[in-house]
């Protein structure tokens, strides 16, 4: 059995790691379902635009349930915290979510144009909020998040849900909006042709430009701006989990901490940069394949930086910084991390196989001439 300070720093690279996945693989899905109302400008075009990922969203939203699911084994202080402090913009997701499923499997039952200019936009909504709370919850989290724990380790979310939506939240929930559509924008024009790739490749120079900036502005904020948490007293990685056995100070540049400590790590944000900039160049340049590689190496980037920035951090508090949670005081036992730890070095390698099989298999142009001779199959 490895040691339990390797589990708990293993489980959050993994955990990264299915993160990482879901912006990339049900990122660009999403993306599709933002830009569906607007591409799209009659409902062949918008059938189209579905095919594209109408047989496999499905499939790419494992990597959220995935993440979810691991959390709430790895993590179950993170977990019980994060979902009574966030629980409205939960729910706000997932009914977001609800009309996904759907929209993908209704909207061509009835052939009726409102019938179906409702659902297009239930779909937008299933691809817009989600990145965009993602993001908000990303923004609070690098400004703390008002909770406390309880001796008894019952958490204590002191907070609202407007306060959620604060000035940098909001940024940070533009530049995850603009880094899935800008994904979705590059894949629609490796899978469409003619006029909607053509309004595919000026959405994707649209929202990858947005997508720069916006990170860029979001890490001016966070170096001159806002205070970071970092851990004062000595702490045993090894250690069962207490989130109130340590000491945390706020201080200005605390999220910069990490990068000082370790230059080669500004490589992460700077991947965010070269991806998204080398994704708007090919975007420019009609070469979709690389452009929707280089906006996944900048989606690598952006959440990279973000828990780069955090690490040790999960979640921190700004009512009572030492019940601020970490990598090492918030983790199940050596025991579940084991054994989920084994499961996942099994299995996640296969789900990695099938995903690249079933693209292999759906590789191709979707046109108006696929539309009508997979009519019953079509969405």
């Amino acid at each position: 059995m490895l040691d339990y300070e390797t589990l708990k720093l293993i489980w959050w690279l993994l955990i990264g790691v299915m993160l990482l996945g879901f912006a990339v693989m049900d990122g660009h899905d999403m993306g599709v379902g933002v830009l569906l109302p607007f591409v799209g400008k009659n409902d062949m075009e918008r059938r189209i635009i579905i095919n594209t990922v109408g047989p496999h969203w499905d499939g790419n939203q494992v990597w959220f349930i995935t993440a979810g699911g691991a959390i709430f084994a790895a993590w179950p202080l993170a977990y019980a915290a994060a979902f009574s402090g966030f629980y409205w913009a939960m729910l706000a997701v997932l009914w977001a979510l609800f009309f996904r499923p759907v929209g993908f499997d209704y909207r061509s039952k009835v052939n009726n144009p409102t019938w179906r200019s409702a659902w297009d936009w239930g779909l937008f909504i299933g691809g817009a909020v989600p990145p965009l709370i993602f993001g908000v919850a990303f923004g609070n989290l690098l400004q703390g998040v008002p909770f406390h724990f309880e001796d008894n380790l019952m958490p204590v979310y002191t907070g609202s849900f407007w306060g959620l939506l604060n000035p940098f939240a909001l940024l940070a929930g533009g530049v995850s909006l603009a880094m899935l559509t800008f994904h979705g924008a590059n894949y629609l024009m490796i899978r469409t042709e003619g006029e909607i790739q053509e309004r595919a490749r000026k959405a994707a120079l649209i929202f990858g430009s947005v997508m720069l900036l916006a990170f860029a502005l979001a890490g001016v904020w966070v170096s001159l701006g806002i205070k970071g948490y970092v851990i004062t007293s000595v702490v045993d990685p090894g250690a069962l989990p207490n989130p109130l056995d340590k000491t945390v100070a706020i201080e200005a540049g605390a999220w910069l901490g990490n990068f000082a400590r370790q230059p080669l790590l500004w490589a992460v944000p700077g991947a965010a940069f070269v991806g998204g900039l080398a994704a708007l160049l090919f975007a420019w340049t009609r070469k979709p394949v690389l452009a929707f590689i280089g906006s996944a190496v900048a989606e690598l980037g952006i959440i990279g930086t973000a828990g780069v920035a955090l690490f040790p951090f999960i979640m921190p508090s700004s009512s009572d910084p030492r019940s601020s949670l970490t990598v090492w005081d918030s983790a199940a036992s050596q025991m579940g991390l084991s054994v989920m730890f084994w499961a996942a070095l099994i299995f996640t390698p296969i789900v990695i196989a099938y995903t690249s099989w079933a693209y292999k298999m759906m590789a191709g142009k979707i046109t108006a001439a696929y539309i009508e001779a997979n009519d019953r199959s079509a969405y």
